[in-house]
């Protein structure tokens, strides 16, 4: 090893045991000042639980941390603040009816001489912190008016608020436009040159190879290699992530989408997020959904699953109009939604995993006395968490200690436990690693040759384009285009997301929004 004053971060031999189960074995992870660090592994490797290490949240037990040449030992996260080490967490906990400047300085506002908050002075220092992400928002607007992309940035604004020495960035990118992404690079690279160090936690190859220097591997709760990026491939970096070759990311399609419309929405508004939005669902076909964040895809899908409000249009299955007023009217026309944010709208946190891939329907397991056969639960459970690979001591385990990946997976094993028809799935692979995302592109492509139809909404263009029949293109809340997949491009998809193109101008959208109709 190098000498004491080589690294910012030194951690050696970490242990972390859990009842039942040992999450991380004699892992080692060393970082440099202004260095940014990719901290790789597939979802239930240890990345997490290593980082929870780190700043205080978990002790572990055994391993020793050396941060800034000092031994750190039996220490929460306020100390681990105080000492220079933040993290901008995935899954993101804001307070929503609060303000930006109080979501910043939260338990850290500045008081006047009287022991006042002194909000005159946080709001200027709001100002300041935003100053420097670029990013022009009155501190005064509460967070629920702000987008999942615009709560992401002020997390990193409230990261960058601590003066750290070490960030930890854990998926950041997860809900930002790619110009958000390109604002968050421009901020790494002004942080390396203060000298300031970044373990970067990311899925995305391409990001690794833009803004890392190093890489370390975690697999199986241990640490398998560290490497210079530049002397690294992707294919070698995945080899060593999954322990075996992964197959063809974006699985061959084998069938056709059949001519039956499945589902049909016509004019679909509410005036505020959405307007005249048309679209056909066939059976049998994986129908894309691209569009910067905010361009109203999630929002349209909410109101046909029941979940919002609309003024305006109809929505028919089979030909026949339905009348979807809450998710039990959808589930019980066959349809299943499976929400982009899963901590907020999808798991149950404090209920096992069991319990929660039964919640799709719970009828099915009640016996003649109204009461809930656990045993059938706990069984049927098993059968996806072993066809779905989820990482899990036991279907009894509460779901919130699963990571971010295999709480996804348990929320697809009980939509698909429902036997839906219509399967909406809203950025179905986000925050999770490479192995997974081939598991859940072939489980797609499976559902969609059994005849399921399939709405898939992705911001990453080439999910989109892997995976689709045909794409719909949005645009600030209106559909710009409905283009068959066969010879599509990611910049195409762009001119059409951006507003450059639109095939539905506003004197033909009035009528339909169907390609093939307007002339």
């Amino acid at each position: 090893m190098q000498g004491s004053n080589t690294y910012l971060l030194k951690m050696n031999a970490i242990v972390k045991e859990f009842p039942g189960v040992t999450a991380l074995s004699n892992v080692n992870l060393y970082v440099k000042p202004g260095e940014v660090h990719a901290l790789l592994g597939e979802n239930g490797a240890g990345k997490s639980t290593l980082m929870k290490c780190l700043i205080g949240i978990h002790q572990p037990t055994s391993g020793t941390i050396y941060f800034n040449g000092e031994k750190l030992s039996n220490y929460g996260t306020s100390e681990a603040l105080n000492k220079g080490l933040s993290m901008i967490h995935q899954e993101l906990n804001p307070v929503l009816h609060r303000s930006v400047a109080e979501n910043i300085w939260l338990g850290r506002e500045p008081k006047n001489k009287f022991g006042f908050i002194d909000h005159k002075k946080m709001y200027q220092m709001t100002e300041d912190v935003l100053q420097k992400i670029d990013m022009p928002i009155d501190p005064k607007t509460e967070l629920k008016e702000l987008t999942v992309a615009g709560m992401q940035m002020i997390e990193i604004a409230k990261a960058l608020s601590y003066d750290a020495k070490l960030i930890i960035m854990d998926e950041p990118t997860s809900s930002l436009t790619e110009k958000e992404t390109q604002k968050l690079f421009e901020i790494i690279e002004k942080l390396k040159k203060e000298n300031r160090s970044i373990i970067y936690i990311s899925h995305k190859m391409e990001e690794v190879y833009t803004v890392c220097d190093t890489v370390t591997i975690l697999r199986d709760g241990q640490s398998v290699g560290t490497a210079s990026v530049k002397d690294t491939t992707s294919d070698e970096l995945i080899q060593k992530m999954v322990g075996r070759e992964v197959g063809n990311l974006y699985p061959d399609r084998q069938t056709k989408p059949k001519e039956e419309v499945k589902l049909s929405v016509h004019g679909l508004t509410d005036d505020k997020l959405f307007r005249k939005v048309s679209f056909d669902l066939r059976k049998g076909e994986v129908l894309g959904f691209a569009g910067l964040i905010g361009a109203g895809r999630t929002e349209v899908m909410e109101a046909v699953f029941g979940l919002r409000p609309f003024n305006e249009g109809k929505v028919m299955m089979d030909g026949k109009e339905i009348k979807v007023k809450s998710p039990v009217d959808a589930i019980q026309h066959k349809m299943a939604f499976l929400t982009e944010d899963r901590r907020q709208t999808g798991i149950f946190p404090m209920l096992s995993v069991g319990y929660n891939i039964a919640s799709g329907d719970m009828d099915q397991y009640r016996n003649g006395f109204g009461l809930l056969d656990n045993k059938k639960i706990k069984e049927q459970a098993q059968e996806y968490v072993d066809s779905l690979r989820i990482k899990t001591s036991s279907v009894e385990t509460e779901i919130q200690y699963l990571s971010g990946g295999n709480q996804q997976k348990a929320l697809l094993a009980k939509w698909l436990l429902t036997d839906p028809d219509i399967l909406i799935l809203d950025e179905p692979t986000r925050g999770i690693d490479v192995g997974a995302k081939s598991e859940i592109h072939k489980m797609i492509a499976q559902l969609a040759a059994e005849g399921k139809s399939i709405i898939l909404i992705s911001s990453e263009l080439p999910e989109i384009l892997g995976m689709s029949d045909r794409v719909v293109v949005m645009h600030e809340g209106k559909v710009h285009g409905i283009l068959e997949n066969d010879q599509l491009t990611q910049e195409e998809i762009m001119e059409y997301a951006t507003g450059a193109k639109d095939d539905f101008p506003e004197e033909v959208y009035a009528d339909v929004n169907m390609k093939e109709e307007v002339v």
